[in-house]
């Protein structure tokens, strides 16, 4: 097995961890559309050695779903060490540990972007991630420390780099936040210029421009998408136009059709047929933002049994005269 790392560059953008969303058929569509790097939904590290129910389905992946990056949860050393030497026996090959969700029910375990209140256990857990993963194939999605005001992304960003992280992702806010404010894009810049292992970009990035922009301005080696994703995953492509100083094609329902009817076709190939038709009542929304007709199918989206019922009222709304 290769020990060398795949690229991480500003051409090869990378699909967020998206609790509900980013599961196997969401993200053979974002690669189809560009996505170089895909993160799994958070894993927690205590749930995966004690078998939880649904852990195993967080997991499921196939060839076309590479890299995949399995991002774990948890405040306890020895669950996600553990996690790590059985995943690798799985077959799985590169990890990333969560320190950057703000959610409470994840922080008040001491996981997530709580684990920046004690950076010194923080590192502590990381140097025996480190160890236990291949060489380089070990990451940390960070914030700039949980108390407002109070950053600590730089020295354990430092560190992470000493004890030979492959590569960190950061959220440019604190964990105290939330996800209120501004993500501070001057933050990235600093961590870019201090530190020389791959930095990658997460934080407001809801269109292509605002990658491009963020690119830019600090530098970083590439971006990930979230949120941006779940309105729009052809927003690799857009953003990968973008780069090569190429017009993105104009979003339209044809567009957006197309990227259901995919879905339509990835979920029950990968037996999940009807999550997927769950998932499309929240997620249609989502892609109908900008377009005419979005208030019918939010209406009548909810009483969907089936992938025709989804395609019937989406031709419903695409005669529908108003605008949203």
């Amino acid at each position: 097995m290769k020990k060398t790392l795949f690229p991480i560059t500003p051409d090869k953008p990378w699909l967020a961890p998206l609790a509900g969303y980013s599961d196997l058929p969401f993200r053979l569509l974002c690669h189809e559309y560009g996505c170089s790097a895909a993160v799994t939904e958070m894993v927690s590290a205590k749930g995966l050695i004690y078998n939880s129910p649904g852990t195993n389905e967080l997991l499921q992946t196939c060839d076309e779903d590479s890299p995949l990056i399995v991002q774990l949860f948890g405040s306890e050393e020895p669950f996600l060490v553990q996690s790590i030497e059985r995943l690798r026996e799985a077959g799985f090959r590169y990890f990333d540990l969560n320190c950057g969700c703000p959610v409470r029910k994840v922080v008040k375990t001491g996981s997530g972007a709580a684990l920046l209140k004690e950076p010194e256990k923080l590192l502590g857990i990381a140097k025996s991630m480190i160890n236990a993963a291949e060489p380089g194939c070990m990451g940390f999605k960070i914030r700039l420390g949980w108390y407002v005001g109070q950053p600590v992304y730089l020295q354990v960003a430092a560190k992470l780099e000493e004890l030979g992280a492959g590569w960190v992702t950061m959220h440019p806010r604190f964990g105290a936040q939330g996800f209120t404010g501004h993500a501070d894009w001057a933050q990235l810049k600093s961590l870019k210029e201090n530190v020389s292992l791959p930095v990658i970009a997460s934080g407001d990035l809801f269109h292509a421009e605002d990658a491009m922009q963020c690119v830019e301005q600090t530098g970083v080696d590439s971006i990930m998408f979230a949120r941006g994703a779940l309105n729009d995953p052809s927003i690799f492509k857009r953003y990968l136009h973008l780069l090569r100083k190429e017009e993105p094609d104009p979003n339209s329902w044809t567009h957006m059709v197309g990227m259901v009817r995919r879905l339509s076709e990835l979920y029950p190939q990968h037996g999940m047929e009807r999550l997927g038709l769950l998932k499309m009542r929240t997620l249609l929304p989502r892609f109908l933002k900008g377009l005419p007709g979005a208030r019918a199918i939010r209406r009548d989206i909810v009483f969907c049994k089936s992938w025709d019922d989804v395609f019937t009222i989406l031709e419903a709304g695409m005669n529908e005269p108003e605008e949203i």
